[in-house]
């Protein structure tokens, strides 16, 4: 050793044993020879071995020579570096070498031996290995923090490692560079950016997806080094987030997707760059604001993350993004909601506030994407979306846009398929969304045809899914029937209605089509194309599309072929797939991939095809009835009572016997129906009847057995079953059996000799069945029938009270407290106007004897023995039989004819009847008959006489009905251009005279100057003339006030030669031209046409007159306000947040008042009136009844209402009658006398214990006081009109509120069957639906009627807004209660809905259609949803006994 020492200071280089000298001068193979022996050499060697390290240093220095360093061969390259990366282990802590020069050269060469690694597969590989491995473990590195160059040394090696690492590394390779480079940064005293970079640069998505290897690298390294790293990572964001230095790094640009990629590998890493990034979300630079919106929605989002919990500044500071001004940072913020909704549930409530303002965004992508976002986390588990979110959805079914709509009802639909129909989440998470079904039917009741298809398309694919088997289908469609409200089981029925009238259109076409060509035979083709048209979605080009298949049908007659198979009664759910399918690939091209002819032609075939109804699916659903009838079914486990089930089957069978008789046509199935026949349930057995009716017309020659056992049955029903069921049995004898005069004959003889007016109760069926008889047979028993009215009902039936009845101060009573007597008199009375509708001639003058009886009956007041032995409720039922029955006989031309005008005008009168009840059912009567365009134009002047009845919901309800009726004649008029002859008869505008007339009588206009009275009559034209000035259409105006003129120049046709009523005509005149003045800034245009005027109202104008007086007093100038009338926009200005999401917008408050964008010019007599909602203190309560107690329940739209259209499905709520009083001197308190009732007994003075309410409203200036007012149950100035005495003193007399009417979808009136049976109904029905007990002390909270009738749905395109209302029933003066101001004030409704200028909503604020089935005539709606009308929640005042 002593030598070797020697060796060592003097220079010379000592080789390991058996190892010649290393130089230049030897081969490559022998130099990488010699190496290999010197690496084993320092491979043995240890940091102990002070002798051998002293020995081989020189060894050491040669080594590092630039002429290793530099050699040209990898291999010996290799070699030296790792002999080098021994001698540092050997030499550590103190290297060998001492120049910082040569150790850069040194480390350089290391670091460029190191990419060796890269290929795996090498020969060489482990050797580059054991060099990793080895500078690893000695973190030779080190030595290099005291270099100067150490910066450029790291990162060279930094790169090397990053460049060199792939899939190919095993573990330990991965674990021995993260120890190498983490030693680096953590041991070293800083980290350069150049350095940081090297490392951050491979985090950049562009970098990781190039090279994942390098990303985990950088991953570990970051994750090994989160603490030392940290400082420098924050410093780099500083310079470029806070102090914009974006030149201190090439990364700068992507500081945003470093920030996510290390909070995912390490939150630590950005405790302090987190705040920055609040800093960041406030910037004014719309791009900056939407990155960082866009980062923190991933880091927010992601599945781990607890940022939203660790940092919550940040995260509300994120929320507050939502809000944002620029729309593109608001759509990010929506698309995160999802992710965050799926991975973050329990953040789904900070989410809800901010989702639901975003469900009203201006931006339809917005309102789109939030959908998308609720639904995306639904359809993943529904566990993840609370209520609201699903509210948010169901609202946005209205929204204005049809993409919104058409996302939110596809959301809804598979949602329910995935839930309800496959029960993928158990039976809560069906009971959760059971109301998805209701809502996406009511959709139905939408105006616009796409909505209507896609909801076919809906219940088609999702809710009975039509590929389903036969008995799976019809089980599905079964319980969904038994479990849809009662508006979704409307629309249901309509559905089917609308496809059925759609496959008759098409049939038609196709017998047009086959027909020889000629030019009736083309303007019918054209006309049948137009009416299809009307059916598909946008009219404008599917005109011309259905045109061109009109031509494809002559041209091809396999097409032609396939669709009447398509549209035949007998074509089953296989053939019509089968069919659809040919039709579809004949029309189609490859060379045209979108066929827009196509598109339509699919739209067409998927409305008519008969995918779910046909023979085999009848007789799938009987057995499916069946099996409910004998307990075999598993209802329970559907949620659905067995007795529920059974009547919706039947109900559901019941309609479809109207849309496809065809398909009841088996023996199975009318076996089936006779069983329900025998059930105990007058319902079940009621349906089957009606069944019978509509399918049985071929059942004698086809099939006689049960011919033979039904006969018997329906013998029996018309003689001793229930009433109704008598009348069904004696229509489904007359449709079914040819001998039916031998069977009527044997109905007949018994029961009209069995008639004894002793037993009245023993009366009812066969009075029922009798007035059938008369009305399906008169010829038959024209001797009997006469001697029977003339005989048995009116002398021995009507002129008799035989018992008296009970003493009660209320007007209605529920029909199990009708006198047996009474019900029987109805009966008598129906039968009498049944016999006339069946003879259809006046030529026995029997209809003059039958309406003198009838108006004998209301001009008695109902009691027209005049004995005082009926009870008032007794009296009411008969005021409104009367009523009902002059309804229907006038809509027959020859009854119509001999009605005079003075009974006509007590007819109109039951509409102002003091008991509620018969004011709402004899509405809805009225309504009924304008609607089919049976009862002549001058009753729809009627409903002017609603303008004062002192209940809110009526006076919407008849306005509604106004605009209803006025657009179907409007649509009518369009559709039948030939009609101009019947003009007079349809164009509404023509209305006005005949109301003008019916206020001239009004037995409430007494004084012809009195200004109250000139209001009322004020108020009654605006109801009417606000509706037909809604549009200009044609100069409409122009003709109204022309028209008025006319009148002027005549005298009254009803009393020519009486100065007072001529005198009272002008004046109405006067009013209505006042009114036209104020209101149109047209009406002094040229009139369109000349009107006519009624000859039997008006006597022909002289022309020798001119009528220019002026026949208002002064005073009445104020009155009129100038303005026009606002038509309301189908589908909303604005969408309004609700309180409740997904509320039908149906409330007292929305209904009723219509305040939206409510203005002063809404009333002719409001000037500067306050905008706004009505004011909170506005009351009313229940009527005919005794006094009651009734609690506040809030006002519907405040914020705590949680009532959304759910609430449509309640029970039936409390109608209200007017109340008749009990003696009483209130009258004489109040210094009013009641005027004299025409022809009647006067009305008892009223209980000085008469309750009172008020009725706050709001005023026209806003510091004008409200006063109160008696709604109903004051003591009434008539009876029989019912309207309270005015107050005493005009101060008092509280402005009217302009209102604004919604408009109400409402399925076409195109659709309505013709009818041939008779309009009236059994009123055991109708009271049924009208009567409601107010139960002491019970909260008057009135939910909206669980069978909304159209009428009350369906105020349509020129809906505006609604009357101004004089409130009637003021309680007399010295009743009064302190007047209350107005204290609102406040922003308008108006205002409101500005600010609110969110996404526009469709209004369904009611979801009713009229419920007239196809083929079943009106009775059958009466049936089951006659005299219901909607109710809205209000606040009631206690009634107080005085």
């Amino acid at each position: 050793m002593a030598h070797s020492k020697t060796r060592a200071t003097d220079g010379k280089i000592t080789y390991p044993p058996g190892v010649k000298e290393i130089s230049d001068k030897i081969s490559k193979e022998e130099m990488v020879r010699r190496l290999k022996m010197v690496v084993k050499t320092f491979m043995d060697m240890d940091q102990d071995s002070e002798e051998e390290k002293e020995l081989y240093l020189n060894l050491a220095l040669h080594l590092a020579s630039d002429f290793f360093l530099k050699h040209p061969d990898k291999d010996v390259r290799l070699l030296v570096a790792c002999c080098l990366a021994d001698i540092f282990r050997i030499y550590a802590p103190e290297a060998p070498y001492t120049s910082p020069d040569k150790l850069k050269d040194i480390f350089m060469f290391i670091t460029r031996q190191l990419k060796g690694l890269e290929d795996t597969k090498s020969a060489q590989f482990n050797r580059y290995f054991y060099l990793l491995e080895n500078i690893a473990w000695v973190k030779s590195y080190n030595i290099c923090f005291e270099l100067e160059d150490s910066n450029e040394i790291f990162t060279q090696l930094y790169r090397t490692l990053f460049q060199v690492i792939n899939n190919g590394h095993n573990q330990k390779v991965h674990m021995h560079m993260v120890d190498l480079m983490s030693s680096i940064i953590c041991e070293g005293d800083t980290v350069s950016q150049e350095l940081l970079d090297t490392v951050l640069v491979n985090l950049v998505p562009a970098h990781k997806n190039l090279n994942k290897q390098a990303y985990d690298l950088a991953k570990a390294l970051l994750k090994r080094t989160a603490q030392a790293i940290e400082p420098y990572i924050t410093n780099f964001f500083n310079q470029v987030l806070m102090l914009g230095k974006t030149s201190v790094s090439d990364l700068s640009e992507h500081v945003f997707d470093l920030i996510l990629e290390l909070y995912n590998i390490d939150s630590h890493l950005l405790l302090s760059v987190l705040p920055q990034l609040e800093f960041k979300l406030k910037s004014n630079d719309n791009d900056e604001r939407l990155q960082v919106v866009k980062l923190l929605a991933k880091m927010f989002g992601a599945k781990d993350s607890e940022l939203a919990a660790q940092n919550k500044p940040l995260w509300q500071c994120y929320l507050g993004r939502f809000n944002d001004i620029h729309v593109p940072i608001r759509l990010e913020c929506v698309k995160f909601a999802s992710h965050c909704l799926m991975n973050h549930p329990d953040l789904a409530k900070d989410l809800t506030e901010y989702l639901k303002v975003r469900s009203h965004d201006p931006e339809e992508a917005i309102r789109h994407d939030v959908i998308v976002s609720i639904v995306t986390a639904a359809k993943k588990d529904l566990a993840l979306v609370n209520d609201h979110l699903l509210n948010f959805v169901r609202e946005r079914t209205l929204d204005k846009r049809w993409r919104v709509r058409k996302e939110a009802m596809m959301g809804l639909a598979q949602i329910y398929k995935k839930y309800s129909l496959q029960g993928e989440a158990g039976k809560e998470a069906t009971k959760q969304i059971s109301w998805i079904k209701d809502k996406l039917l009511h959709i139905y009741y939408q105006n616009s045809i796409d909505d209507r298809l896609l909801v076919e398309r809906i219940f088609a694919q999702y809710m009975v899914p039509h590929n389903l088997e036969t008995m799976e289908r019809m089980k599905c469609l079964y319980y969904l029937y038994a479990t849809l409200d009662l508006n979704a089981v409307k629309a249901l029925n309509e559905m089917w209605k609308c496809q059925n009238m759609l496959r008759h259109h098409v049939k038609d076409l196709l017998d047009l089509v086959k027909q020889p060509k000629s030019e009736a035979c083309s303007k019918a083709v054209f006309s049948k194309v137009m009416v299809i048209t009307r059916n598909l979605p946008d009219p404008g080009k599917a005109q011309d599309f259905v045109k061109k298949l009109a031509q494809v049908l002559e041209e091809d007659e396999r097409i032609r072929k396939q669709l009447e198979t398509l549209v035949s009664p007998a074509c089953s759910c296989k053939q019509a797939e089968g069919c659809v399918r040919e039709i579809t690939k004949k029309l189609g091209s490859p060379k045209q991939p979108s066929n827009p002819f196509l598109e339509m032609v699919k739209f067409l075939l998927e409305r008519i095809a008969p995918v779910h109804i046909d023979t085999e699916s009848i007789s799938a659903l009987i057995k499916q009835v069946n099996k409910s009838i004998d307990g075999t079914a598993d209802d329970e486990d559907e949620g659905v009572p067995t007795e529920q089930a059974i009547r919706a089957g039947l109900e559901l069978l019941k309609v479809l016997s109207f849309t496809h008789p065809v398909s009841f046509h088996s023996a199975e199935t009318f076996e089936s129906l006779l069983g329900c026949l025998k059930m105990d349930d007058e319902k079940v057995a009621e349906a089957a009847l009606q069944i019978f009716k509509n399918t049985g017309s071929k059942m004698e020659e086809s099939f006689p057995h049960i011919k033979s056992v039904l006969l018997p049955v329906l013998q029996h029903k018309a003689k001793k079953g229930p009433p109704r069921q008598a009348k069904y049995a004696i229509h489904c004898i007359h449709a079914m059996f040819s001998n039916r005069d031998t069977q009527f004959a044997q109905i007949f003889e018994p029961l009209h000799k069995g008639l004894d007016p002793a037993n009245p109760d023993q009366l009812i069926t066969p009075l029922t069945t009798l007035g059938h008889l008369a009305m399906l047979a008169p010829e038959q028993f024209a001797g009997p029938l006469k001697s029977l009215v003339a005989n048995f009902i009116v002398k021995d039936l009507l002129m008799n009270d035989r018992a008296p009845g009970k003493k009660t101060t209320k007007l209605w009573v529920p029909d199990d407290e009708v006198s047996p007597e009474t019900l029987a008199k109805i009966q008598g009375i129906k039968l009498m106007v049944r016999w006339l509708l069946g003879v259809k001639n006046n030529l026995s003058k029997s209809g003059n004897s039958t309406l003198r009886m009838l108006t004998a009956i209301l001009n008695s007041d109902g009691d027209l023995t005049e004995q005082g032995k009926m009870g008032k409720p007794d009296m009411s039922r008969l005021r409104l039989a009367a009523g009902c029955a002059v309804l229907k006989l006038a809509q027959e031309p020859c009854y119509h004819e001999i009605i005079t005008l003075e009974q006509y005008q007590l007819c109109a009168l039951v509409i102002n009847d003091e008991c509620y009840q018969v004011r709402q059912a004899f509405a809805q009567k009225l309504h009924k008959g304008l609607c089919r365009l049976k009862l002549p134009l001058e009753y729809l002047a009627i409903f002017a006489l609603c303008a004062k009845d002192p209940m809110k919901e009526r006076r919407a309800h008849a306005r509604q009905c106004l605009v209803k009726n006025i657009n179907i004649r409007r649509e009518y008029l369009k559709q039948h251009a030939a009609v101009s002859e019947k003009l007079f008869s349809l164009l509404p505008e023509y209305v006005v005279p005949y109301t003008i007339h019916l206020l001239v009588h009004d037995p409430d206009y007494v004084k012809v100057q009195d200004i109250e009275q000139l209001k009322d009559i004020k108020e009654s034209l605006w109801f009417v003339l606000e509706i037909l000035m809604a549009k200009n259409e044609n100069n409409s105006h122009a003709f109204i006030r022309k028209m008025v003129e006319n009148i002027k120049q005549t005298k009254d046709g009803q009393s020519p030669n009486d100065p007072k009523i001529n005198e009272k005509l002008y004046t109405v005149c006067d009013v209505a031209m006042n009114i036209i003045i104020s209101k149109s800034t047209t009406y002094s245009l040229e009139s369109p046409k000349d009107p006519v005027l009624p000859a039997r109202y008006f006597t022909q104008p002289d022309k020798n007159f001119s009528n220019t007086k002026n026949y208002l007093p002064p005073e009445m100038k104020s009155f009129f306000t100038p303005g026009k009338p606002k038509a309301a926009n189908v589908l909303g200005a604005v969408n309004k947040p609700l309180s409740t999401a997904g509320k039908q917008l149906q409330t007292k408050s929305s209904r009723m008042e219509t305040i939206s964008n409510a203005s002063s010019n809404s009333n002719p007599s409001s000037p500067g009136r306050s905008k706004g909602r009505m004011d909170s203190t506005e009351r009313d309560h229940s009527e005919n009844e005794d006094i009651t107690i009734i609690k506040n329940s809030p006002m519907p739209g405040k914020k705590g209402d949680k009532r959304d259209d759910s609430d449509l499905l309640r029970d039936s709520d409390k109608p209200r009658g007017r109340k008749r009083g009990a003696a009483s001197s209130q009258d004489d308190d109040s210094g009013q006398d009641p005027k004299p009732k025409r022809g009647r007994k006067k009305a008892a003075n009223t209980s000085s214990a008469e309750t009172e309410d008020q009725w706050a409203e709001e005023t026209r200036i806003p510091d004008i006081a409200l006063e109160t007012e008696d709604e109903q149950n004051s003591p009434p100035k008539k009876g029989r009109r019912g309207r309270p005495p005015k107050s005493a003193t005009p101060k008092e007399e509280a402005a009217s509120k302009g209102r604004r009417g919604r408009k109400k979808a409402a399925p076409p009136p195109e659709e309505e069957p013709e009818e041939e049976e008779e309009d009236e109904e059994d009123e055991d029905r109708n009271s049924e639906n009208l009567e409601v007990k107010s139960k002491a002390g019970r909260q008057a909270k009135t939910p909206r009627r669980s069978q909304q009738r159209v009428e009350t749905a369906e105020a349509t395109d020129e809906s505006v807004e609604s009357t101004p209302q004089k409130r009637r029933g003021r309680p007399p003066k010295s009743a009064q209660q302190p007047a209350k101001k107005n204290t609102r004030g406040g922003r308008s409704r108006a205002t409101a809905s500005k600010e609110n200028e969110s996404a526009d909503e469709m209004d369904t604020s009611q979801l009713s259609v009229e419920d007239e089935e196809e083929g079943e005539e009106d009775q059958q709606a009466e049936d089951e949803e006659e005299y219901t009308t909607p109710k809205v929640r209000r606040k009631t005042g206690r009634r107080e006994r005085r």
